[in-house]
């Protein structure tokens, strides 16, 4: 394995990542709930940003995972799994540059930049993932998958890290403010995103059919095949359906956890710490779980995650402080990119390799269609209480029962190819 991570395809594979990780960050994470609270709301209560926010966010999810799958089996069966990836990834990179113009007042309009961003984000990131096991063996996977999300991690905090100084000091940089600051990141996140997907146009190479002539019709049929057979499939059901629940819960974090801080009487200066610590503990910590994964199997990865991942959610309910966040902080960057990358390294082996793309397609639909509930309820049961605290507790519902689907599935197989 040694020198498998500098291999042109799997360091421009892993470079996607990098490139993409920044939108997640800075965007999903960060500025988007920030200005959406403060800049974009017409002086809506903390409990409305909150309902609009995870709206937006369960839109998004929603429109992602109605069509995952068909798009997974047309690239499959076209063999244009990297031509769909730029196709969305330049519709997330043009909505995000978009952001900058949106006004103050102005959240609706932010709302829908943020929502088709976001769909060429995850489509994007869907076939990308199907792509791995063109670039690596299956005895490799969960390393593989791992070093994707240890280098998004880094790449992620560098940039949101200029971007950070960018907001504490706009007179440095002769902006005005830092809400200006904020539009001028929307747009360095588009330019980094575009520059470092090169990478991976001209490293990575797939294989597989490519019958061009009637791929929609094709790719319809194909569909309902695979669905019928993964109905057939125990493992592979059962796994789907812990990850809806579990990984519903990681993301539900990642999109609420800043507006579930300034709720708190958080500043926006301790929760850009916060998720610095987050993802700068992410980057060996994935390293660390790709290794995990090695040596006692994913499944047992995850099931150490989703432990954590639920102490923590209980833990999140009571914080006073700014202290008490970081130290979650902490804890969710240790496990946050072992959850998605021994995910995305146990399904590959559960999988046959010449439908990746479509299988990964349902794979990230489920995911999306977790995203749709997990933000909606968070959102919803804030608002229907008047409070985010309880709203956080319901996500541990979701991770409880992720946990005992995931226990049922059996591990595969570490040598060869599903």
């Amino acid at each position: 394995m040694k020198g498998i991570w500098f291999q042109r395809p799997v360091l421009g594979w892993a470079a996607y990542d990098w490139a993409n990780s920044a939108f997640s960050l800075s965007v999903v994470t960060a500025f988007v709930p920030v200005l959406l609270s403060e800049y974009w709301n017409e002086g809506a209560d903390s409990t409305v940003t909150t309902f609009r926010l995870g709206m937006a966010n369960g839109v998004a999810s929603l429109l992602i995972a109605a069509t995952a799958p068909l798009l997974g089996a047309i690239a499959d069966l076209a063999g244009r799994r990297k031509a769909l990836l730029f196709l969305f990834a330049g519709l997330g990179i043009v909505m995000t540059g978009s952001l900058y113009f949106v006004a103050a007042g102005q959240w609706l309009l932010g709302v829908v930049c943020y929502v088709f961003a976001s769909v060429g984000f995850a489509s994007s990131n869907s076939l990308y993932d199907g792509l791995m096991v063109h670039v690596a063996p299956a005895s490799h996977y969960d390393r593989v998958s791992a070093y994707g999300y240890a280098l998004g991690y880094l790449g992620g905090a560098l940039l949101f890290s200029v971007n950070v100084v960018m907001v504490a000091n706009p007179n440095l940089f002769g902006l005005a403010s830092e809400v200006e600051a904020i539009r001028i990141a929307f747009l360095m996140v588009a330019v980094w995103w575009f520059v470092f997907s090169m990478p991976l146009l001209f490293w990575v190479k797939e294989s597989g059919d490519n019958r061009v002539g009637k791929p929609l019709s094709e790719s319809f049929r194909q569909l309902i095949t695979t669905i019928k057979v993964i109905v057939r499939q125990p493992d592979v059901m059962t796994f789907l359906v812990a990850y809806w629940l579990y990984i519903d819960g990681v993301f539900t974090i990642i999109k609420m956890a800043v507006d579930y801080g300034l709720s708190q009487g958080l500043s926006m200066q301790d929760l850009i710490l916060a998720i610095l610590i987050t993802n700068f503990v992410g980057f060996p910590a994935a390293l660390a779980f790709g290794r995990i994964g090695l040596q006692i199997g994913a499944k047992s990865g995850l099931v150490i995650a989703l432990v954590i991942y639920i102490i923590v959610t209980f833990a999140a309910a009571f914080i006073t402080t700014a202290a008490e966040f970081f130290v979650l902080a902490i804890c969710i960057g240790l496990v946050q990119g072992g959850v998605q990358s021994l995910s995305r390294s146990f399904f590959a082996r559960l999988i046959p390799r010449r439908q990746s793309a479509e299988y990964f397609g349902f794979f990230n639909m489920i995911g999306k269609f977790s995203a749709v509930l997990g933000p909606i309820l968070t959102g919803v049961v804030a608002l229907s209480f008047g409070s985010q605290r309880i709203g956080i507790l319901s996500i541990l519902i979701l991770f409880l029962a992720g946990l005992f689907f995931l226990l049922k599935v059996q591990q595969p197989s570490t040598e060869g190819e599903a």
